[in-house]
């Protein structure tokens, strides 16, 4: 299955690989040799995807602090972060995995706290473009090689959905929750901070998944959750030892979809439909997910950005929510205020003013 990408030397990724034949095409033999045994000379590395030695994905990041020209003008020179080199190829899904190469791209961006983060793509790039797009960045010029510059900016960030804000958390949201999820259905859907014991892992297992989510859930009753809320995933331990430093709150997600499957055992969507909405966002086999449709009463399907992750010893436990008056109710009955959400993603390290931006 092609989903686990690497970060990797280009001194160990094979530069005559036919993947880069098109990248010479658009900047010349020569030239793109050259620049790319410059960055192996140096050490740099890619967020790769390599499968039998062939390459399906490539993303090079670099730190700038220099103008840049345009056809339209020149950008004053400040500190970037420049997508360098980003290229999917055509016969791997270029959705998912596209989401989860640009979702890694832009936490490094927020990590950086640069203002600025851009990428050049040429016009006939219809798919990256429109996926660049739909993650919030604006044209800002074109080059004189034809190239489009693309870019965001920490200063306008635009939060009419969660996608053209991520990976920060709209300071709009009024309302969050807790997602309960079962150890084993969350350890696949979710890298883990604890099995994953380096933020660079969890990275490239989430670049491979993407960063859209789907979770079928069953509660006893109508949920509150809407679109917009920020939820807390919460990694139910299910062994016999006991749950209180075992449970935690591992991530956090932005709902953007909600779809009621079955209301108290009414049909509200098909067998087939249902599968097909489920698709490859979700854990969930075949097996699993007509199981859940025929023997629950109540199935909702709740698609989520994964925004972020604590990282390995700050994962939010049952016992620190339970202290801190944060878990009074069953989990999918518990609705937190915005304030108590900031102090969830406190309690889980986070800088909260580097993820909720007014």
């Amino acid at each position: 299955m092609l989903d686990k990408l690497v970060w990797k030397p280009f001194s160990e990724i094979n530069l005559t690989d036919s993947f880069f034949d098109s990248l010479r095409l658009d900047y010349g033999n020569e030239k793109f040799d050259n620049w790319f045994i410059g960055k192996a000379e140096k050490g740099e590395r890619a967020l790769t995807l390599i499968e039998k030695e062939r390459v399906y994905a490539f993303l090079y990041l670099k730190f700038e602090n220099e103008p840049i020209q345009l056809v339209e003008g020149t950008l004053p020179a400040k500190p970037r972060l420049k997508i360098g080199t980003l290229k999917l190829d055509d016969s791997i899904s270029q959705q998912r995995l596209g989401e989860g190469v640009i979702g890694v791209a832009l936490w490094k961006w927020q990590e950086s706290k640069r203002d600025t983060i851009y990428v050049t793509a040429f016009e006939k790039q219809e798919k990256l473009i429109g996926l660049l797009l739909k993650f919030g960045f604006e044209k800002a010029g074109t080059k004189e090689n034809g190239e489009i510059v693309l870019a965001r900016s920490r200063k306008r960030i635009d939060y009419s959905n969660a996608y053209s804000s991520f990976p920060f958390l709209s300071p709009h949201t009024t309302k969050g929750g807790i997602i309960p999820i079962n150890d084993t259905f969350h350890d696949r859907l979710f890298p883990y901070s604890e099995t994953y014991y380096r933020p660079q892992e969890i990275e490239e297992v989430t670049a491979g998944n993407g960063v859209t989510k789907v979770y079928i859930g069953c509660p006893y009753t109508v949920t509150h959750y809407a679109v917009g809320d920020v939820v807390g995933i919460y990694r139910k331990y299910t062994g016999e030892a006991a749950k209180g430093n075992r449970s935690a709150i591992t991530s956090f997600c932005t709902i953007t979809k909600i779809t009621t499957v079955k209301d108290n055992g009414k049909i509200m969507i098909g067998e087939e439909e249902y599968l097909r909405k489920a698709g490859n966002k979700t854990v969930f086999t075949q097996t699993e997910l007509l199981s859940i449709y025929r023997h629950n009463k109540n199935v909702v399907m709740i698609e989520m950005l994964y925004n972020g992750f604590f990282v390995k010893g700050r994962n939010v436990t049952y016992w620190q929510l339970k202290n801190n008056g944060l878990f009074d109710d069953h989990p999918y009955n518990i609705c937190y205020s915005i304030d108590q959400v900031k102090k969830i993603l406190e309690l889980g390290g986070s800088d909260v003013k580097n993820i909720i931006i007014n």
